[in-house]
């Protein structure tokens, strides 16, 4: 692709001009390389209103990290060489996006950059907690102990945070299928029955003008509601960008009944696994808050986080920061006391994380367990109201005749 740049050079003049690169991103990163600072870089290829981006297509998962951070760290235990480790697996990995990435990582490892600078060019591939464990890992000459932790550290969070999101597809799929059927009903098959009632002259039962009301109030203005829907979805998209938009859905999944503990476990269990994964691979305390609260994913837990890293950088301790805050339970704090008197503060995260984990795999196996017998029950009675309401009237006016 052609890319159209304006920058500014060493000597603090404006430069604009073109670049061809795979993607947006190798295209800054081979801009950096020559010493520019990018002021604004956008397509210089015309596009129709109708191309549509399959880059979406090809992302890079959370899945593609996990896998490569296991090659990584074998190929380290083998002993070849980091810039030979990079080319290798840029040409075996599927996913073109990352290949590409790999590549140009490569090009900065032979131009004589660390591996860790390399990697932070890219954060949607790497995080800023996965750039910091490979800086101390480079600073411990432990590379290949660090991509297994990373790698390690990444499965159980794919596993935990998949485990919970797997649960809800199938009510989410049932729900959705029950209310398109009713829809149908209720728009295609009830005004035609309802028309014959209508017609008969019969008494029609309250529950049967009902259903007939909400089927003629569907009928003429269905599309309306549709398209109010759809407007009404895309405005909480647009909401959720935003840091406002973020604070509120983050506020809200914690305060839902049950799913709202449930998030809280997922976000503690990510903590704590985060925190002793930096703390024993010899990130400061100070860096592993601040990084912790950057990729716990939660505006409410990330500013717990934050306010708890100024105040260790004032002197206090971690267990006395996070007491003061009422979203981090008691147990915590008081793991996290025991964890800094006996210097062992690690390893008490890891049993704490693994705590968590356990917790969250149970609320999600009950949450499903309970889900399904709801839903049997829920679409049994709606499905019979909605027959009842109909079906009754045309025995009546049947036996009638």
């Amino acid at each position: 692709m052609l890319f159209k740049y304006h920058s500014i050079d060493q000597d603090g003049h404006e430069r604009e001009g073109t670049i061809e690169a795979p993607s947006q991103d190798i295209a800054v990163t081979a801009l950096q390389r020559r010493n520019l600072i990018i002021s604004s870089i956008e397509s210089a290829e015309k596009r129709s209103p109708l191309d549509i981006d399959w880059a979406f297509l090809n992302r890079i998962s959370n899945k593609d990290i996990v896998i490569l951070s296991r090659q990584i760290a074998t190929l380290f235990e083998a002993q070849v060489s980091a810039l030979r480790v990079f080319r290798l697996l840029a040409s075996e990995v599927d996913n073109t996006q990352l290949a590409s990435i790999l590549s140009t990582i490569g090009d900065d490892l032979q131009g004589g950059s660390p591996i860790s600078k390399a990697l932070a060019r890219h954060p949607k591939a790497f995080s800023l907690f996965y750039v910091n464990m490979v800086r101390s890992g480079e600073e411990s000459g432990k590379l290949s102990e660090t991509f297994n932790y990373l790698a390690d550290y990444l499965d159980r969070s794919y596993d935990l945070v998949s485990k919970a999101e797997n649960a809800l597809i199938y009510p989410i799929f049932v729900v959705a299928v029950f209310f398109g059927v009713m829809a149908l009903m209720l728009t295609l098959v009830i005004p035609k029955i309802s028309a014959v009632l209508l017609d008969s002259g019969q008494p029609i039962p309250i529950y049967t003008s009902v259903v007939i009301g909400f089927s003629n109030f569907l009928v003429q203005y269905g599309v309306l509601m549709l398209i109010a829907l759809v407007a009404f979805g895309f405005y909480l998209w647009k909401l959720r960008q935003t840091e406002h938009g973020k604070v509120i859905f983050d506020n809200f999944k914690l305060g839902v009944p049950y799913i709202g503990d449930l998030y809280k476990k997922l976000y503690l269990s990510r903590i704590a696994d985060n925190f002793a994964t930096m703390l024993l691979s010899g990130v400061s305390v100070v860096e592993a808050i601040e990084i912790t609260g950057s990729v716990v994913d939660n505006a409410a837990y990330a500013a717990v986080l934050t306010q708890v890293g100024a105040d260790v950088k004032g002197g206090a301790s971690i267990s006395d920061s996070l007491g003061k805050h009422p979203e981090i339970p008691g147990i915590m704090v008081a793991m996290t006391k025991v964890g800094e008197e006996t210097g062992e503060l690690g390893k008490i995260l890891t049993t704490l994380a693994k705590f968590y984990n356990r917790e969250v795999t149970n609320a999600v196996d009950t949450l499903v367990s309970l889900i399904e017998p709801a839903m049997v029950v829920l679409l049994g009675v709606g499905v019979g109201i909605l027959l009842a309401a109909i079906l009754l009237p045309i025995y009546n006016l049947a036996g009638s005749i």
